[in-house]
C-alpha cells in the first residue's frame, strides 16, 4: 500500500501561496451586482417594518405580525446591536421561531420582541430610545445601515455554501473522470458498508462523524474525503484544526491507522502552523488547485 503524501513546510508554504492568489482571484471576480441585489430587497423589508410599526413606536401591538412574517422576523434580528442570530434567539428567547407556533403563543411571540428591544442598536435607532419621532435623516441613516448588515451577512453565508458546494463538485468530477463510479451516499458503521474499490460516494456518516466524501481505493483501504473553504488564516483552525483533523484522530481510533485514510481538500487560506498540525494529526492534505493530484494518488493505490 502506498502512503498518501506528507508535504514538507517549504513544500506547504508554495501551495498555501497558490491557493491564497487563486482565492484573490475568485474574490476580485466576484459579481458586486450579488450585493446590490441583496441590498435593495432589504432596504424593501427594512422599510416595510418600519412603516408597518410606526417607526417601531407600536411594536408592541404589531409583534404578532412582525414575528409570524418571516422576512419581517429576519430584519427584526437585525435591529440589535450587533444583530441577533437565529439560534441565539431562540435561546435567549426560549422560543420556537416557526409561524404557526407563534401565532398561537404570544407569550412566546412577545419574548421574541422583548429580547431583541432589550438590545437594540442605540446608534441606528435612538428615537426609539429617547421615546420620540425620528428626523427624516435618522431614518434614512438607519434602513441603509440595516439594509448593509442584511445583504453582507447573506452574501457570506451564500459564499461559503456555494464555494464548499463548488469544492465537493469539482472533487467528485474529478474522481469521475479518473474512473471511479459514483454510488449513493450511506451510513458506514464498519469498513464493508462503505463503497467497494473504485467506488465513491457523497455525503455518508463514517463511524460517528460525517465524511463530504468516501472513497473506496483500489487497494482496499477506505478514504474519507473532507472539503475545506477557509477565508482568513484565523478561520483555518476552526475548518482545519478543529474539524478536519479532529474528525480525522476519530477515524483512526474508529477504524484503525491502516485501514481508514482521513484527508482534506483545502482552498482559500491557511496558516502553515495550522497545515503542520493538521498533518501530525494524521490528517492527508491536497489542494483544490491541483486536485489531478489527488486523482493520481488515488489510482495509484491500484499497484
Amino acid at each position: 500500500m502506498i502512503d498518501a503524501p506528507v508535504w514538507t513546510s517549504d513544500e506547504l508554504t508554495q501551495e498555501s501561496l497558490k491557493a491564497i492568489e487563486v482565492f484573490r482571484k475568485r474574490r476580485i471576480e466576484e459579481p458586486l451586482e450579488d450585493y446590490l441585489e441583496a441590498f435593495d430587497e432589504y432596504q424593501g423589508v427594512i422599510e416595510e417594518l418600519l412603516e408597518s410599526t410606526v417607526d417601531l413606536s407600536n411594536l408592541d401591538t404589531q409583534f404578532i405580525e412582525v414575528v409570524t412574517d418571516p422576512s419581517l422576523l429576519e430584519a427584526l434580528r437585525y435591529l440589535a446591536g450587533p444583530p441577533i442570530s437565529e439560534d441565539d434567539l431562540k435561546t435567549v428567547a426560549e422560543a420556537v421561531l416557526t409561524p404557526g407556533r407563534l401565532k398561537n403563543d404570544e407569550t412566546m411571540a412577545r419574548s421574541i420582541v422583548n429580547v431583541v428591544l432589550n438590545g437594540l442598536d442605540r446608534r441606528r435607532f435612538p428615537w426609539v430610545i429617547e421615546k420620540r419621532e425620528p428626523t427624516e435623516a435618522e431614518r434614512g441613516a438607519a434602513v441603509l445601515a440595516s439594509a448593509a448588515l442584511m445583504a453582507t451577512r447573506r452574501l457570506e453565508t451564500s459564499r461559503r455554501t456555494l464555494e464548499k458546494q463548488r469544492q465537493e463538485q469539482e472533487v467528485q468530477v474529478a474522481l469521475a473522470a479518473s474512473g471511479l463510479t459514483r454510488v449513493p451516499p450511506r451510513d458506514i458503521n464498519v469498513l464493508s458498508d462503505g463503497p467497494r474499490p473504485g467506488e465513491f460516494c457523497g455525503e455518508s456518516t463514517l463511524g460517528k462523524r460525517k465524511a463530504d466524501i468516501v472513497v473506496g481505493l483500489w487497494d482496499g483501504r477506505v478514504m474519507a474525503i473532507e472539503c475545506k473553504v477557509s477565508n482568513s488564516a484565523t478561520n483555518s483552525v476552526k475548518r482545519l484544526n478543529n474539524d478536519a483533523a479532529a474528525k480525522a484522530e476519530a477515524w483512526r481510533i474508529d477504524f484503525g491507522t491502516v485501514q481508514v485514510v482521513p484527508s482534506a481538500v483545502l482552498s482559500g487560506v491557511y496558516k502553515l502552523r495550522n497545515l503542520d498540525d493538521a498533518q501530525k494529526r494524521g490528517l492527508k492534505l491536497f489542494w483544490a488547485h491541483d486536485i489531478s493530484r489527488l486523482a493520481h494518488w488515488i489510482a495509484g493505490t491500484k499497484k
